[in-house]
């Protein structure tokens, strides 16, 4: 019995010591986030000694966890009608609110799931309860776009699914036959998806045959360039659930169907070094100690190799397209862009990918709303369902809503 005992408390200790992080004292939730990131990288690790024994990719896995647990935990509504279609090839989740009386159309958001590129789906429960919040709350008819994903596909082809399920929805008579107003269209996306939703909505601002495009753009904690991995935000919550800094680094990777034996290059930015000659013209574009506020830069320092890979760029060129870093387009591009909300958090690596492309959007005469929060994470504006609720996700998920109900 005293065996048992002693190996019970073991069990604990060694559970607590997995379990446990040292976060800031303003995170919201924290036993339970601490939770939430042992879980993941449990998952992690089981999937990355799947791809190690050359059973499957481990991205395979992991969504075909993450799918199959999220069903035991679907939600459904009888307000809203819910239908999948297809537009131009690329699979869409439509969410429709109910036509009120004297009402002739609608207002839309097309909306772009998050996951590293390679995880989730506009039919994970998740998503499907985001977007059917927001088809409720806004009366409005919602467009989940289902892009293909990493490793069945790679950079560009994200980018174009989502590019050619958008304009699809754009054309006159597709959005007749949903009732909506031409006029009243957001594009939107979180975390991976506010990458491709703000890389649609830079080319469909240059695209001079579109005659309806985008009123409005809302990006939440977007991911928007792979040029500097070492931003005060990344420096300061490079191990922060639920994105730490390797796990940024490697959804790049993937996106790009590069090799990991790049990671820890790219971590210390030798891939835009001095001498690097293809970065050079893009270094102004993301200069942090100019973009972000002393608030954010704090004592960080810029790290910027004299000496790097020049090779890097030769083998993943992508990682200077800005069809793949929308944060370093050129300033014609951005004076193009609509009405923009940015949401960011303070303990996410990406927090300054946000705040910059605000800066540069304001610079370039584009009216931006920069919605920060202090006590959040990475993802948090999705994890409002039990057993991952936060009250993180119900704030900044009531705060984007608002926006959108107020702006569209």
């Amino acid at each position: 019995m005293r065996a048992a005992w002693v190996l019970l408390t073991a069990l604990a200790a060694l559970s607590a010591y997995y379990i446990y992080l040292p976060l800031p004292g303003t995170v919201s939730d924290p036993w339970k986030l601490m939770l939430l990131d042992a879980t993941f990288r449990a998952v992690q690790q089981t999937c990355h000694l799947i791809h190690y024994l050359r059973l499957s990719h481990h991205l395979i896995v992991l969504n075909y966890l993450i799918c199959t647990f999220d069903k035991l935990k679907s939600v459904s509504s009888e307000d809203i009608n819910i239908t999948d279609a297809v537009f131009d090839g690329v699979e869409v989740r439509v969410f429709e609110p109910p036509a009120k009386r004297d009402e002739r159309l609608k207002r839309s958001v097309v909306y772009i799931h998050g996951g590293g590129w390679a995880l989730a789906s506009a039919r994970t429960s998740l998503y499907n309860n985001l977007c059917r919040i927001m088809a409720e709350s806004l009366n409005a008819v919602i467009v989940s776009v289902e892009y293909r994903l990493v490793p069945e596909v790679c950079f560009p082809e994200q980018f174009h699914d989502a590019l050619r399920a958008t304009k699809h929805f754009l054309q006159p008579d597709v959005l007749a036959e949903y009732s909506v107003d031409p006029s009243r269209i957001a594009i939107s996306g979180d975390s991976a998806g506010g990458n491709l939703a703000a890389a649609v909505c830079q080319q469909l601002s240059k695209d001079e045959h579109l005659t309806i495009r985008p009123k409005l753009q809302a990006l939440i904690y977007p991911v928007l360039q792979a040029f500097d991995f070492n931003t005060p935000s990344y420096q300061q919550n490079m191990n922060m659930p639920v994105l730490p800094r390797y796990v940024m680094i490697n959804y790049w990777i993937d996106y790009f169907n590069g090799n990991y034996d790049l990671a820890h290059s790219l971590l210390i930015n030798n891939h835009t070094a001095l001498d690097v000659g293809q970065a050079l013209s893009f270094r102004g574009r993301l200069n942090w100690t100019s973009l972000l506020p002393s608030s954010f830069k704090k004592n960080y320092k810029p790290v910027i190799q004299t000496t790097g890979e020049a090779e890097i760029i030769q083998q993943i060129p992508a990682l200077l397209d800005v069809r793949a870093v929308p944060l370093l387009a050129e300033n014609e591009t951005l004076q193009l862009q609509p009405k923009t909300y940015i949401l960011t958090c303070e303990n996410d690596v990406l927090r300054d990918d946000g705040v910059m492309y605000a800066k540069r959007l304001e610079k370039a005469g584009v009216e931006v709303t920069l919605d920060h929060f202090d006590d959040c994470f990475h993802g948090c504006m999705i994890f409002t369902i039990w057993p991952t609720d936060f009250s993180a996700g119900i704030q900044t998920r009531n705060s984007y809503i608002k926006w959108l109900d107020e702006n569209l």
